[in-house]
Formats: C-alpha cells, sequence, structure tokens
C-alpha cells in the first residue's frame, strides 16, 4: 500500500507536471499522416508499445477533439478474442472509415475522416489485446498463450504504466469499455482498478465507470438466449419453441442425446437459422463455399430434397458485410502502413482483423457476479446492444441485468423509454440505481453484432450523453 508520503510526493510531481506544461506530452510516437488518407490526420494520433512481463502491448491513442484537459480517458478493447482494437477505431467508434468506392479501385484501400467519433467527446486509448492481437506480441514462448484472467490482468498493468507515462490523464475521468467478448474482460478489468485505488496502488486513477457493447457476459445465459430470441423474432415456429422449452427444460447447451424431442425440438432450430447471419439477421449471409460433406452431394440430394429446399443458396454477386473487413488486412499488411504506425519490424508476420489461432483459455464463463460486485461502488454502467444481434442476443443480456438487479436491490428509476436522435428513435433504455450506483440499458434499433458497427452516429449520441452524464 502507498505511504502518505508517497501518495503526496506524487501528487506534487503530477500538479507540476499537468499545471506547467504548456502543451500535453505523450509516451507514444506522433502519426500524423497515414497511407491511404489524403493529406495529414485532423486529429491527434498517438502508436505505441508498453511492456508487460514477456509482452510488449501495441496500443493506438487518440486524443479527445473536444477538450482533452477535461474530457473523459477511455480504455477500448475490442472482442473475439483475438480482434485488433482497429476493428473498433474504423468500423465502430473511432474518427476513421474506409472509402469504399475509392477501394475499389484498386491499390491500398482508402481512408477518409468521420464525424461523429466518440474522439469527439473523450480521448480513447485503443489496445490490441490479448497478445497476439493485432500488433501486440510477445518476446518469449511462454507469454504467447493467453486467457480471461491474464488478458485482464495484462490490460490493468498496461493501463497503470501508460497513465505513469501520461499522468495529464491522471485527473480526467476515467472510463473502461468494449464490446462483443470484451464484455468479459471489461468488468474484470475495472474491478481490479478499483482494488488497485482500495489499496493505495499508485498511479490513482479517476474511475467513473465502464461500459459494454452486446456483450458477452455468461456463456450458458449467453447460448441459451439465442433460441427464445429466434422465437421472438419469427425465426422459428411456435410448436418448435414450445417443445424446446418444454421437453429441453430451457436447457438448449448441454443435452442429453436419450431425450429425443428435445434434440428433435433443437434440429428443427437449427433447419431455421442455418442460413441466418447471426451478426444481423436482417442482413445476407455469405457462403464461400458449400459445406464438404455428404449432405450437400448430388446422390445426397436425390434422396432427401428437402436439404436442398432448406439449404442456403450461393448468390455470385450479393454484397456481404464481410467485404469491408478484407479491406484492413490489405492496409494494415502494406510495409508503408506499418512504417507509419511505427511498428516493430520482424515482430508480426500477419497482420489479422482477427487472429482466430492465439492461443487462449476462457476461464471465466461468467462475469455476472463481478457486475453484482460492483454495485457498492461509486460507478456508473451502461450496458447496450443491437436488437438485431443473434451472437449476443438482447435476450440474454435482459436476463442477467434482471438478475443483478434483483440480487443487489437495484431500483428502476428511469422506465422503459424510447430515445432519440434527430427526433428519430434511436432505441429504448432504461435505467437502474442504488445510492450512487447507476446502470443504464440501451438498445440500438436495427443494430447487430455489434451494435456501433452498423449505426455509428447513433451510438456516438448514446455514448455522448452517457459520459456527459445527460439522460439518454
Amino acid at each position: 500500500m502507498a505511504t502518505p508520503r508517497n501518495q503526496l510526493l506524487y501528487f506534487v510531481f503530477l500538479v507540476i507536471t499537468v499545471t506547467f506544461s504548456p502543451e500535453l506530452s505523450f509516451s507514444g510516437e506522433t502519426v500524423s499522416s497515414l497511407p491511404g488518407f489524403s493529406g495529414d490526420l485532423p486529429f491527434n494520433l498517438q502508436t505505441g508499445y508498453i511492456t508487460v512481463g514477456d509482452s510488449a502491448m501495441f496500443y493506438y491513442f487518440i486524443e479527445s477533439e473536444g477538450n482533452p484537459r477535461k474530457d473523459p480517458l477511455l480504455l477500448w478493447l475490442t472482442g473475439g478474442p483475438g480482434c485488433s482494437s482497429w476493428n473498433s477505431l474504423v468500423y465502430e467508434i473511432g474518427p476513421l472509415e474506409f472509402d469504399l468506392d475509392a477501394s475499389l479501385e484498386g491499390g491500398l484501400p482508402h481512408l477518409r475522416s468521420y464525424d461523429y467519433s466518440w474522439t469527439k467527446s473523450a480521448s480513447i486509448i485503443f489496445l490490441d489485446s490479448p497478445v497476439g492481437t493485432g500488433f501486440s506480441y510477445s518476446t518469449t514462448p511462454e507469454g504467447w498463450p493467453s486467457s480471461d484472467t491474464k488478458s485482464a490482468d495484462e490490460a490493468y498493468e498496461f493501463l497503470l504504466k501508460w497513465v505513469g507515462e501520461n499522468p495529464q490523464y491522471l485527473q480526467v475521468p476515467f472510463f473502461v469499455g468494449g464490446d462483443g467478448y470484451s464484455g468479459i474482460i471489461v468488468p474484470l478489468i475495472t474491478k481490479l482498478v478499483v482494488e488497485g485505488i482500495e489499496a493505495g496502488v499508485l498511479p490513482q486513477l479517476n474511475l467513473k465507470g465502464y461500459l459494454v457493447g452486446s456483450p458477452n457476459t455468461d456463456d450458458f445465459i449467453d447460448l441459451n438466449s439465442k433460441v427464445e430470441f429466434a422465437h421472438r423474432m419469427a425465426l422459428i415456429s411456435d410448436i418448435t419453441y414450445n417443445n424446446a422449452k418444454k421437453h429441453c427444460k430451457k436447457n438448449y447447451i448441454v443435452v442429453d442425446p436419450d431425450n429425443t424431442q428435445c434434440v428433435l425440438a433443437l434440429d428443427d432450430y437449427e433447419r431455421c437459422v442455418r442460413g441466418i447471419w447471426q451478426n444481423h439477421i436482417l442482413e445476407p449471409k455469405c457462403t464461400l463455399g458449400r459445406p464438404q460433406d455428404d449432405r450437400w452431394t448430388r446422390r445426397s440430394l436425390q434422396e432427401d430434397p428437402n436439404e436442398f429446399i432448406l439449404s442456403v443458396p450461393q448468390v455470385s454477386n450479393l454484397w456481404c458485410r464481410d467485404f469491408n473487413y478484407t479491406l484492413s488486412d490489405s492496409w494494415a499488411n502494406d510495409n508503408t502502413v506499418q512504417e507509419a504506425l511505427h511498428v516493430r519490424k520482424g515482430t508480426i508476420n500477419q497482420w489479422s482483423r482477427c487472429n482466430q489461432t492465439i492461443s487462449y483459455t476462457k476461464d471465466q464463463p461468467s462475469v455476472v457476479q463481478v457486475h453484482q460486485n460492483l454495485t457498492d461502488k461509486n460507478l456508473r454502467l451502461l450496458v447496450y446492444t443491437g436488437d438485431r444481434d443473434m451472437v449476443v442476443p438482447f435476450v440474454g443480456v435482459v436476463q442477467w441485468i434482471k438478475s443483478i438487479k434483483n440480487a443487489a436491490n437495484l431500483t428502476l428509476s428511469d422506465k422503459w423509454r424510447p430515445w432519440f436522435v434527430d427526433a428519430q428513435v434511436g432505441g429504448y433504455t432504461r435505467k437502474y440505481e442504488k445510492d450512487s450506483y447507476y446502470l443504464t440499458y440501451a438498445t440500438v434499433k436495427g443494430g447487430g453484432h455489434t451494435a456501433a458497427e452498423y449505426y455509428r452516429r447513433e451510438c456516438y449520441e448514446m455514448f455522448n450523453r452517457w459520459v456527459s452524464f445527460y439522460p439518454l
């Protein structure tokens, strides 16, 4: 635990650093321009590495385009696990986007500014975590394997080192955020920050809350909610849903193979949702090739023509959102891009937007209890999800929020209502509270997985209001 003398000395150092520095200084390297972007960047971008044990954790830092001396600081992690924070920066919440029309002309993909960036209201550290994600790497073979627990621990150590090198941000409000699988990691990091503050660990962050979008939270709840979601969205019939609910006893994950009625009901469910793209049930599902099994052979189709009727048709000229993602791989693997980003040569063989080859152990199947324990702290939590997301359906999100509400005796302070952007419904929201703890839940109307990728403007307005302590 830090002694009062050490705390005083550190505070004096902080005051001197913040008060007498005419300009904010940074530990990373400045990136004033990027290949594929015309002209200089209209925002302050820094990139760099922070050493954490055997790992070199890469990050993009974008200074707030508002008032960086007062605006909040946000540590942001993308899900996966294994998806680079570049994914969030360019597709979801950052100030850049790919120019698809210009990029179709060939050559290096083109970038352009995006107006409704969360960096209008906050300074954001986009962290490539865990190790093996994006440009983050390990210097030893033992350092490559990761897990939920290790990922959170490394992110927390990264954070302390980063703010130690950038002490001007210790006085501004601090938030932890992420989406997708980072719904597991974000509350774990928040818990570590709270424990560090209570133990007097220096430097002391000005933690105000955390936020999770389309968040994985509890394996059992998340996966089980898919069947109910499919029924609510009219993807399966009443008969199929009622049979599954009755015979599977609302457990669609661990199924007894001898429970014939449950198996048949789930088989009907699978047939109905096979052709649905779960990231967004209203968008096309891309199939680059048909599955290579007997079900798809001509003989099989002759024996069971229903398989043909229920199969996923191939459409050669079908636009798919996945096409956008290939631009990131083409762009980030270019040598001039990596030089501009100050990437260390020889540390990454092939950059992937989402690295599916990382060695990773999911050792935290649920963080509901972590969320519940944090209700005793002076924190604010924002949970948001797209209402057309079948990867992490809103049905499950509502379920675990209600369990926290009941266990922690939270009070409903803002009943279910629409929230608006430009006089149009952006989604729906409700709010719970207890003492100085506040939990805001919001849907993004028409959003998929993750919500900010589909409705960037609406999600910016939602974040800006929440982080500014305004009602949605």
